[in-house]
């Protein structure tokens, strides 16, 4: 993953009176692009994604807790591409140059990672750190080939047939009484028992990737659900995880795809953060608190961690993380963000952090993923399939379903709650963005999806004028009415539709008036004794 931040290169180290100013020759100008050279040869404007206010925002609160357990990351991946193909042109516009890439040629892959961690920061700061390095690694070992190789000599629309003043003009906005019914405005009593989100949108089917050996592939997936049923057992000695060909009959009709390594990444990563753990010392176990602290030092070599130890901290972390990524992906060098740009976006989520797009045309959210508890239908279905994770769910003093004294059914890490069936496989979600399609994407931990509906979110996010303040003032909203004051961390992130997001169905005043109810109740000082 490329950082953000950057060493900015210095100017010359002369003296005042030893420089003197540049003096161009009559006729001098640009240099032209030569249209010969690969692109990785022409001038690369880079942009700070941290710092890119207009285009990127994250914000995060510890709320009323005594320290933050919410990570969050956003960056490049290097992966290739796994759009869809844009429309073909054999001929190049005079004076136009070939765009920058990434280093495998493809445009780069956009990276965005929201991480809630529970009992503790270990977890969450190892996926902030690593999991996009596992999702790189996994592209890598698979032998997974950009999904914009060219068959045919030509070159790609940049940015399709549409200006950015046609694709802003072409969006069919919809009037505030065409989708009015449609608009979830809760009161401010029924939000006392909690917001009621939406049913994600369907993903699109996964598309096979290009594959450089599919056998190995196949057995990657193979060996992880071995060594799953190897070193945890229980619920993993079934394990079948989406996206995975495990079938004795396998060939080459079988799809392995982006998301069958996303899967495996989410996967790996797990196992890797849980036996780590294993072969810490329990921070319980009275025998090993009395044990020297340097007791696991390699002879020679004192600073060197051992295999394993550096992943979590010194002693075994019980605890563990939500995870919810969105990737995107473009067909051409525009960027995602420009109205005219059409993109792919994969969302693989674990847990009960959210992630929201905004509809331009009706101003909507589309939520893109669904919580994991044990009450849920599908969740509970799944957890069926080992028995006695069926007994160890239970409610808890405020009706709320638990598995092993947990509100999520999957979650990386919580080592002791593995065999029972909280793992780390995720819901993959794949979703075309068309031209203006969508105004902003959202990732946020359940600090802020706990307490506002999806509606309130977008709506304060439309009432920004940046991404930036977008992210804080949902944190801010979030931690003002909030009853629990728990962790909240928001992502937005640009997309085509920006400049219109406050022009379809309601605008930003579809939930206003409970907006301003809501921390009109929160400023009561009566609140706490109701």
């Amino acid at each position: 993953m490329h950082p953000d931040a950057r060493r900015i290169a210095g100017g010359h180290k002369l003296p005042r009176d030893a420089s003197t100013p540049h003096t161009p020759s009559p006729g001098a100008g640009p240099a032209v692009a030569i249209p010969n050279l690969s692109s990785r040869d022409l001038t690369v404007v880079r942009i700070p994604l941290r710092r890119a206010k207009h285009h990127f925002g994250s914000a995060s609160s510890r709320g009323s807790r005594p320290y933050n357990e919410d990570t969050d990351q956003a960056g490049i991946v290097d992966i290739p591409a796994f759009a869809k193909r844009a429309p073909m042109s054999i001929k190049q516009k005079p004076g136009e140059a070939t765009p920058a890439e990434s280093q495998s040629g493809d445009p780069q892959i956009f990276y965005f990672g929201v991480f809630d961690g529970h009992g503790g920061t270990q977890c969450s700061d190892f996926l902030r750190d690593e999991l996009h390095g596992y999702i790189e690694e996994a592209s890598s070992t698979f032998g997974l080939q950009s999904s914009l190789r060219k068959r045919k000599p030509g070159r790609e629309a940049d940015g399709g047939v549409l200006t950015k003043e046609q694709a802003l003009k072409s969006v069919p906005l919809k009037k505030p009484e065409e989708v009015q019914d449609k608009v979830e405005d809760p009161d401010t009593a029924s939000m006392r028992q909690g917001p009621k989100h939406g049913q994600p949108l369907q993903s699109e089917d996964a598309v096979p990737a290009k594959l450089q050996d599919y056998p190995k592939a196949v057995q990657l997936e193979r060996d992880l659900v071995s060594e799953y049923a190897d070193t945890i057992g229980g619920y993993f000695r079934r394990f079948n995880p989406d996206h995975f060909d495990l079938s004795d009959d396998a060939s080459h009709n079988s799809v392995v795809s982006f998301e069958s390594a996303l899967t495996y990444a989410f996967l790996r990563a797990d196992l890797d953060f849980v036996s780590a753990q294993a072969r810490k010392a329990d921070p319980d176990d009275l025998r090993a608190s009395d044990s020297p602290v340097n007791s696991d030092e390699i002879l020679g070599a004192p600073h060197a961690t051992p295999s394993g130890h550096g992943i979590g901290g010194a002693t075994r972390f019980k605890g563990g993380s939500t995870a919810s990524i969105a990737l995107i992906s473009t067909p051409t060098p525009a960027p995602f963000w420009h109205p005219a740009a059409q993109s792919t976006l994969l969302v693989a989520h674990v847990g009960d952090s959210r992630v929201l797009l905004c509809d331009t045309a009706t101003g909507l959210p589309r939520p893109l993923t669904s919580d994991h508890h044990p009450s849920t239908p599908t969740e509970s279905r799944r957890l069926r399939r080992y028995a006695p994770a069926g007994s160890m769910v239970s409610g808890d003093s405020f009706g709320e379903e638990r598995i092993a004294g947990l509100a999520n059914s999957r979650a990386f890490g919580d080592i002791r709650s593995k065999r029972i069936g909280v793992s780390a496989e995720p819901e993959v979600t794949r979703v075309e963005l068309g031209p203006a399609q969508y105004s902003f994407l959202v990732l946020m931990s359940d600090g802020v999806c706990g307490t506002l509906s999806d509606q309130e979110i977008v709506d304060v996010v439309k009432e920004a004028r940046t991404p930036e303040q977008g992210a804080r003032a949902v944190v801010d909203y979030a931690t003002e009415v909030s009853d629990d004051g728990d962790n909240a961390t928001c992502q937005v992130v640009r997309l085509g539709g920006w400049e219109r997001r406050s022009e379809g169905g309601l605008g930003p005043i579809g939930t206003k008036e409970v907006r301003d109810a809501r921390r009109k109740e929160a400023l009561d000082p009566r609140r706490g004794k109701r």
